[in-house]
């Protein structure tokens, strides 16, 4: 484990006893979140996105807050859905992000997870889809978006503009060189994995896989990992992608996280969502000594650069930031993590 950082699913809403956690609370308490992390040298934070929930829809803004309030961390998203996307607009976005935090952006795209809703993005003008779910209109537009952070002329110029108008086809602006290399697929089974390893960008790997033959999650994600790495290596594509995955784990060093975190602990099982059988990943939460020699046998994570934990993120900054700390300082060292703090 080179790295490691957070996942938020960023929920907001009523807490109870008449408490209440604004979007607004949710975002600001995100920049905060990601300034201590930035401090105690933690890898990255990422958001969760989804649309008609209240959760995290639209992240850039968040993103360019946080790039430009920290020095090391990856911002970055797992996963935004194309299906809901302008692909052109995003590039311009991804761009911004990206300059703005010096090369920083950790963008994770995907079809996207259930929704809340009934085929939500046709609301945003995205129809025809011969998919069920949509998959169709994600992959073209994820291939458009490629096509124009890779800097491809995507509208023909006009020379007669009165604003300086060039001939030729014009890519959007702005473009960041080598913001390719920081795009990255939420993959939830073998097929998808080995598709992003075709397509040359790096690999998310979900928090559940739509995959079920009675073997534990964490080999059949171990697999996943590798057919996505051969694929690369097969597509002739240069260098060594990243791959990331993602679990719930909690050290338990007081009484307050043994309240909160002791009985959660169990073993991954099998369901169904979105309407397909899954293989859903474990809760890790125990000593840091039994969690360092629980994750050393994880041979997904084993075989992954990248950890992201997810946290509860409603518990607020504090109590968050001591969770990663306990984390940093008694578990991630012994699976070969080395802080970015100099």
């Amino acid at each position: 484990m080179q790295r490691f950082g957070t996942l938020s699913f960023g929920h907001y809403g009523p807490l109870g006893r008449g408490r209440e956690l604004t979007a607004g609370d949710s975002m600001l308490q995100a920049i905060d979140l990601a300034q201590g992390l930035d401090d105690l040298g933690v890898n990255g934070i990422a958001f969760r996105v989804h649309h008609f929930a209240r959760q995290q829809s639209s992240p850039m803004p968040l993103l360019a807050a946080i790039a430009a309030k920290t020095e090391r961390i990856e911002v970055g998203t797992g996963v935004i859905d194309m299906r809901y996307e302008n692909p052109l607009y995003l590039a311009e976005e991804a761009a911004s992000v990206d300059l703005i935090s010096g090369g920083r952006l950790a963008l994770g795209v995907s079809r996207g997870s259930p929704e809340t809703v009934v085929k939500g993005y046709e609301a945003f003008g995205y129809t025809g889809s011969q998919d069920p779910r949509g998959a169709d209109i994600a992959r073209d537009h994820f291939s458009t978006f490629l096509r124009a952070i890779d800097g491809e002329g995507m509208a023909e110029g006009d020379p007669s503009s009165p604003f300086g108008g060039a001939s030729g086809p014009q890519r959007v602006e702005p473009h960041s060189p080598g913001l390719r290399s920081r795009v990255w697929w939420g993959a939830g089974n073998r097929d998808t994995a080995v598709w992003a390893g075709q397509q040359g960008v790096n690999l998310m790997s979900s928090t559940l896989l739509t995959e079920a033959d009675g073997r534990e999650f964490d080999l059949l994600q171990a697999e996943q990992i590798d057919g996505f790495r051969q694929a690369w290596s097969d597509a002739g594509h240069p260098g060594t992608p990243r791959v990331s995955v993602s679990r719930s784990v909690f050290p338990i060093t007081t009484a307050e996280d043994d309240l909160y975190f002791g009985r959660s602990a169990e073993q991954g099982g099998i369901g169904v969502i979105d309407g397909m059988h899954a293989t859903f990943g474990r809760t890790y939460a125990g000593t840091p000594d039994r969690l360092v020699e629980q994750l050393q046998q994880d041979a997904a994570v084993a075989a992954a650069d990248t950890l992201m934990l997810t946290i509860p993120s409603q518990l607020g900054v504090e109590f968050n930031l001591r969770i990663v700390e306990a984390f940093a300082k008694y578990v991630a060292p012994s699976l070969g993590w080395e802080s970015t703090r100099a």
